[in-house]
Formats: structure tokens, sequence, C-alpha cells
């Protein structure tokens, strides 16, 4: 498998060390007085988005770490406001809520979510494992924690996409090789959607990420938005289905 972070192992500590309630940097995600991610709308439309959803505009909510959060850029920037923007602008009514949190597990966003699925999102897209693997959390846990979530999900009526995650092989080839097969392990499992790998384009490329060489520019958000779109889209038109 390609490397994907060449230098990540040695930033891995900067990564964890944000503080899980700055939820993103201003991306779009505050915090509930217990820590969980507070949700607003990836377009700025702030805690009215986080109503239950209405037919001409399904609710969804991406439950993320800072990747998705959007770590270091405004709100407007991170990738599910982009996505909010671009369907809109085709003609695709949705609105986001974006529940990244810095630092934040699948242990972590499993805590969050039934908070999460009270507002009953038409999709849930789950964006989780990148921290799991720095802190060398066994596969066998991230594995767990995700198809609970998928699982909980889909009980309360929501279409689940999973975006998949490689790391390098800091802890070994076997411990990479294994995070990354369980993604599509999961989804093909759980019949729920997958995007490969979200980071496709922009990991290990300096350009696209930002001077600790873990969190994507503005452009890397763009290339991001542009992985996700596709299987956004065709969660969203099953789930009016």
């Amino acid at each position: 498998m390609r490397s994907v972070y060449p230098i990540l192992a040695i930033l891995a500590t900067s990564f964890l060390s944000i503080s899980p309630a700055r939820c993103g940097g201003g991306s779009g995600t505050g915090a509930s007085p217990d820590g969980r991610a507070a949700p607003s709308a990836g377009d700025g439309r702030g805690q009215d988005a986080a109503a239950p959803g209405t037919p001409s505009e399904p609710l969804v909510v991406f439950l993320g770490d800072s990747l998705t959060a959007g770590l270091g850029l405004a709100e407007e920037q991170a990738f599910p406001a982009l996505l909010d923007r671009r369907l809109r602008t085709e003609g695709v009514p949705i609105r986001v809520v974006n529940a990244g949190v810095s630092g934040d597990t699948t242990t972590g966003g499993l805590a969050r979510l039934p908070w999460l699925l009270k507002q009953r999102p038409d999709v849930l897209v789950v964006g989780l494992g990148a921290n799991d693997a720095l802190r060398g959390q066994t596969l066998e846990i991230l594995e767990g924690n995700l198809r609970t979530i998928v699982e909980r999900g889909r009980a309360v009526g929501a279409r689940v996409l999973l975006l998949g995650m490689r790391v390098p092989t800091n802890y070994g080839s076997d411990y990479a090789e294994g995070l990354a097969a369980i993604y599509p392990r999961v989804a093909n499992s759980l019949g729920t959607g997958l995007v490969p790998f979200l980071l496709d384009g922009v990991g290990g490329h300096p350009a696209l990420n930002q001077p600790d060489g873990l969190h994507p520019t503005a452009e890397g958000q763009k290339i991001l938005a542009g992985n996700v779109y596709p299987h956004l889209r065709k969660a969203l038109e099953a789930a009016r289905r």
C-alpha cells in the first residue's frame, strides 16, 4: 500500500493535543457543556440547522474529527460546507450539521452519537479512525465502534456513508493494511456507502496541507469535497427513495 503521510508519526502529538472542545477551529461546530459537538450548519445558519429534517431539506450530519471540522480554516472552507453549497447550487436542498471534533476517535464519536441521532438525520457521514491509529488503538475496537455507529445510524432510518482512511506503516504494515481493510469490510457487510479514501489526492502532498502536514488547506478541502460528493449525492438520492 502506498504511503499516505510520510511525516504523520512525527506530527502525531500535535494532532492529538488539540482540544476536542474546539471542534475544528471555527469551521462550524461548537461544543456543548459536556464536550459533545454542538451542531451548526455548514453554511453558517447556526442552531436552526439542528432541527429535525423536513422532506424538502434532508438533514446530513457529518460525524468526524479535525479533518471534517476543517481545523485551521474558516467554517465555510470545510468540506461539509463546500458540499452544502455545491448541492444547493445544483438544486439539491440539504441542511448540513458539521459535528467534527478535533482529536476525536471512534470511541468518542460513538459516545456523541445518541445526541446527534436525536436530530433524525437522513444521512450520517462518518469520518473517524485517523486518531485511533495515531493512538495505537486496536483494530478490533476501531472496527467494533464503526460497526456500532453504522448500525445505530441505520436503526433511526439514516443512510450511512463511511469515509475510508489509510495510514502509513509506522505501526507496521499489518496494522496499516488492517486499518485500511476495515472500511470496505464494514461497508460491505452492513450494506452502507463508502468513500474509499477521504484524503485521496491530498495526503502526502505538502502544497495541499497546512504546515503541520496533517490538515488540508482550503484547496485540499476542495479535493476532499470532490472525493465525497458523488457518494453523498447517491446517499441523498437513496434517502429520498
